[in-house]
């Protein structure tokens, strides 16, 4: 417990490591290329193109994107447009990764990204829009 002569750290690594925590399981570049059997250079354009989200992770800051962003068949192509809606609110990608992650009983799933998962696209949208005004 924190006296009140202390407070917690706020710096920028002790963000990226509860953001990491948050999300849990992370995909780095080369995992991600060989999860969709796709080149690199693909890999890299699609997080250019923001169809994905990436952050940088670990010691290495190495740059990964959430495994929770794919499904059996690949990219969730839902992810895109939420992405869009919650940018346009001037929600930074670090914002959007723990707005999806963050846990909320309220969504079906416990989180954003679960209910996108339970087939809840339209439920996550709608709130998405909510945070954006």
């Amino acid at each position: 417990m924190n006296t009140p002569d202390e407070t917690p750290a706020t710096d920028a690594a002790t963000d990226e490591v509860s953001l990491e925590s948050l999300v849990g399981d992370w995909l780095t570049v080369p995992d991600l290329a060989e999860r969709l059997d796709l080149p690199l250079s693909i890999v890299r354009r699609l997080i250019d193109d923001r169809e994905v989200l990436a952050h940088r992770i670990g010691e290495r800051k190495v740059v990964a994107v959430p495994a929770a962003f794919l499904d059996e068949e690949g990219i969730i192509p839902s992810l895109a447009g939420t992405f869009t809606v919650l940018a346009d609110g001037r929600m930074n990608d670090e914002e959007i990764l723990r707005w999806l992650f963050t846990p909320d009983d309220t969504f079906p799933g416990g989180s954003a990204i679960g209910a996108v998962h339970a087939g809840f696209k339209t439920e996550v949208r709608r709130r998405a829009m909510e945070e954006a005004l």
